[in-house]
């Protein structure tokens, strides 16, 4: 153990605590708050070096604080996505009910602006950093040596270390076909968007294996292309040539689903009579616009930003998670799917 005792002129802090102990700022918390996570010695270590020192509970609530600036950031790929901002507001929600100010910077996908960004971030001395991705694909860590703790929002961290708050787009697959099965409909196609996308693939191994689940059979190959409404209505042309006996359909994403829609409608088929129609993201401008109204996956995103929020809040506090954690998503029922 370090003997070195800080001058008496000045308080004794949490930080003076750790390097007497020989541990990190992070373990000292744990130890002085009784967390499970440190082991006996090390916990033995900093109380002695506490008592040594003279530093009590109340000083290392003050300690805690004093470090802080109550500032975090907020870093994106995509200000304009129709993904991140949800996700954002979401997590300004959460810091605004405690209290904490934020810096927004948009990297715009460039990974030199990203760097400059994060840098300038530090530089103001934020405690701590949510980055939010513009896809669901694993992207790279910004590293295990920043200064303060970082959690990623949609796209995962490609580093297991870190800590990634996602959507369960496996789930969300399995979820859309049981609704669809739930309404009678076994006879089902899957329309999906760009091939090199991670969620059209998670949605679609989710929804193959709830097919299977139920012993059925999907009416045809999932369709993969590009996430437009063109794209749905050239989709669903082919699976009513091929499969004319298909009564449902589920769509990538609502708005590929409105092209689904477009194309039975000229075909004389009748939403939702004859044929189901669900789309994915619950994208309102496309769900509610839609003549029957869409039936849609929400992927939760606004609580996505407040759970990546809560996450930070616990990191800053001493508790870091690490790992993957995959968030549920919800059906939103609505007249493409039932008959209103």
């Amino acid at each position: 153990m370090n003997n070195a005792v800080p001058p008496a002129a000045r308080k004794v802090t949490l930080t003076d605590v750790a390097r007497l102990a020989g541990v990190s700022v992070a373990t000292a918390s744990k130890a002085l708050n009784g967390r499970k996570q440190v082991r006996a010695e090390t916990r033995a270590r900093v109380v002695e070096a506490a008592e040594q020192l003279s530093f009590s509970p109340n000083e290392l609530a003050r300690s805690l604080l004093a470090d802080r600036t109550g500032t975090v950031g907020l870093l994106t790929n995509d200000l304009e996505g129709r993904f991140s901002i949800p996700i954002l507001m979401g997590a300004e929600d959460a810091f605004g009910a405690d209290s904490v100010a934020v810096f927004l910077c948009d990297a715009r996908g460039d990974a030199i602006r990203e760097k400059h960004h994060v840098q300038a971030l530090l530089s103001r001395r934020v405690d701590g950093l949510i980055v939010v991705g513009s896809r669901t694909d694993p992207r790279p860590s910004l590293g295990r040596e920043l200064p303060v703790p970082v959690v990623y929002a949609y796209a995962p961290s490609e580093d297991a270390e870190d800590l990634s708050i996602v959507v369960d787009n496996v789930g969300a697959g399995r979820s859309a076909i049981d609704h669809l099965v739930s309404t009678g409909r076994t006879r089902i196609a899957h329309i999906t968007g760009d091939p090199t996308y991670g969620a059209s693939q998670e949605r679609a191994r989710g929804a193959l294996a709830a097919l299977g689940d139920h012993g059925l059979e999907p009416a045809g190959e999932v369709r993969f292309g590009s996430w437009t409404e063109s794209w749905g209505r050239a989709a669903a042309a082919m699976v009513l040539g091929q499969h004319p006996e298909v009564d449902a359909i589920l769509c990538g994403s609502d708005q590929v689903a409105r092209g689904v829609m477009d194309a039975l409608r000229e075909h004389g088929r009748t939403v939702p009579d004859d044929v189901a129609v669900m789309g994915f993201d619950n994208w309102e401008i496309f769900t509610n616009g839609a003549r029957p109204t869409l039936t849609s996956v929400d992927m939760n995103f606004e609580r996505l930003g407040r759970v990546a929020a809560h996450r930070l809040f616990a990191a800053i506090d001493g508790e870091p998670r690490s790992g993957i954690e995959a968030l549920d998503t919800r059906v939103v029922i609505r007249g493409s799917t039932v008959p209103g």
